[in-house]
Parts: structure tokens; sequence; C-alpha cells
């Protein structure tokens, strides 16, 4: 009954996840023509560096880390924060659909699955690597149909997003690494998020310095659009991330990515008019049964760890 019950509980923080996640792609797609990419990212970094302060201060009994998991949490922050939004943002800037952009991020999977045995001891099975590639496909299935329409991006474009996926699961496998290597040692949530924050608003100053100037149009719609990534995404997504590292194992997690892309689709179809085309449908199908291979058991739950 416990193991049911952890079970419903994780596939609903999966749920909450796959939304939240989703919408930071819509998210940056008001705020960009306000800011450029690293100054963006620093204001809204700066501003959740303080957050976290305040609420950790307000707790008052949050342990402080070794120096071995602050490295850790910071480096993580900068892969996971800075390089996977910084390389989505630039990727918005040449413009490419965010869907579209989801929907390559959403690689992530076959990236952690390749490595994650190696790097933390957890096997994928065949049926899982079959299912991995199998949403492999759907992703080369929509994003080869935009390439050489009209006003389509030229194809360089449609590479950047590749760096998300190489930041995002290094910054994965490290930190379900570290998770195993803790057991039930695990430093407070927050104080892990604060830190990874405070790294990458560090990482991104001198990016937002020197090439950009801080230039910044302080209108209220960039000020509403920063408040959501921060609360929606930087908070609410991230966090439950991150949780879902310290449930189960990274695979699974990872396989949630190929479920963001017809959710941001949606919501950039009702939020920006970005309509998508009938190769968007066809590829997001093939990546849904692909999703379906990875977390598929007999008893047809999602196990949590």
């Amino acid at each position: 009954m416990k193991a049911r019950v952890q079970a419903s509980s994780t596939a609903a923080l999966a749920a909450v996840f796959v939304i939240l996640w989703s919408s930071g792609f819509v998210g940056a797609e008001f705020g960009l023509p306000h800011a450029s990419p690293a100054t963006f990212l620093l204001w809204r970094y700066l501003a959740l560096t303080l957050i976290l302060v305040l609420s950790i201060a307000f707790l008052r009994r949050v342990q402080l880390p070794g120096r071995r998991d602050l490295l850790y949490s910071a480096i993580v922050g900068v892969l996971a924060h800075g390089v996977w939004l910084g390389c989505v943002f630039l990727a918005i800037i040449e413009d490419v659909p965010v869907g579209i952009i989801a929907l390559i991020t959403a690689l992530q999977p076959l990236a952690t699955g390749a490595i994650s045995g190696i790097a933390t001891g957890e096997g994928t099975s065949v049926r899982q690597w079959v299912g991995l590639v199998i949403g492999f496909c759907g992703v080369a299935l929509a994003v080869g149909t935009r390439i050489g329409l009209e006003n389509s991006p030229p194809l360089t474009a449609y590479l950047i997003p590749l760096g998300s996926v190489v930041g995002i699961t290094a910054a994965s496998i490290i930190e379900r690494r570290q998770v195993k290597g803790r057991g039930d040692h695990q430093p407070e949530l927050l104080l892990s998020m604060l830190i990874q924050s405070a790294a990458t608003a560090i990482a991104m100053l001198p990016l937002a310095w020197f090439f950009e100037g801080f230039a910044t149009d302080w209108t209220l719609s960039f000020v509403a659009t920063t408040a959501w990534l921060i609360f929606g995404v930087s908070l609410g997504a991230y966090g439950a991330m991150w949780m879902l590292l310290r449930r189960t194992d990274a695979t699974r997690v990872a396989s949630l990515f190929y479920l963001s892309p017809p959710v941001t689709m949606f919501m950039a179809w009702i939020m920006i008019g970005d309509t998508p085309r009938a190769g968007d449908f066809l590829g997001l199908c093939v990546a849904g049964l692909g999703v379906l291979l990875v977390y598929w058991r007999p008893t047809g739950v999602m196990v949590a760890r």
C-alpha cells in the first residue's frame, strides 16, 4: 500500500514537472524581447537567490553543506540553469519555434540513458533503449519536416538546443550520482537550489556586463514574465525535478522531457499563435510511444525507488 501511494505521488509530481517545465519555453518567448539572454538570466537568478536566502533565513534550521556538496551543487546549477537556458534563449532569438526547441531538448533521455549506467550504475533495459531510440526518431521526424520550409531558420539554428541537452544531461547525471553516494544524508533541497541559483547568477554576470551592457526594458510584461519564470519554473519545475531524482533513476526522470513538447506546443498555440504542423504531431506521437516503452512495467505502475 505504501509503495502504491509513493508511486502515485511520484507520478503526480512528474505531471506537475512536465506542465511547469513546458511553460518556461513560452515564458522565455515573452521575456526575451525585453532583455538579452545573459542579462535576462542574471536578473532572474539574482532575484531567485534573494528569495531563497530569505526563505532559508525564515526556516532557521538548515544545515550547511560540506565543500564537496557546495562545489557539486554549483556545477549542477551552472549546467542545469545557465547552459540549459542560455542555449534555449539563443535558439529562440534565432526564430526556432519554442515547440520544436522543446522537442529537440527532449533528446536528453537518449543522452542520459547512454551514460547513466556507466556514471550511476543504474542499468537501462533493452526495452527502455528501444523506447529512447523511438523517442529520438520522433524528434528527428518533427525537425526534419521543418528544415527547408519558407521562413524556416537554417539548420545551424536547430543545433543550438543540443547545447541545452548536454547541460541538463550532465547536471542530471552528476546530481543522481551524488544522491546515490550520499544515501540518506541528503542536503536540504532549498539550500541546494540556493547554491545553484547563486552560481548561475555569478556565471551570467560577466556575460551580461561585457557583451550586453545589462540592457533591459523594464516593462510590466517583463517583470510579470520574470516572476512566473522564478516561481513557476525555477522553484516549481526545477524543484520537482530534483525531488524526482531523489526518488527514481535518472533515465525515468529524463524520459519525462519527451512529454514536454506536446504541452509546450499547445501552450505556444494558445498564447502566441504558433500553430503546430502535421509533422509536429506525427513526431509527438512517435516520441510518446517511446516514453510509454521507457516507463511501462508489467504492473502498469511507475515505480519509485
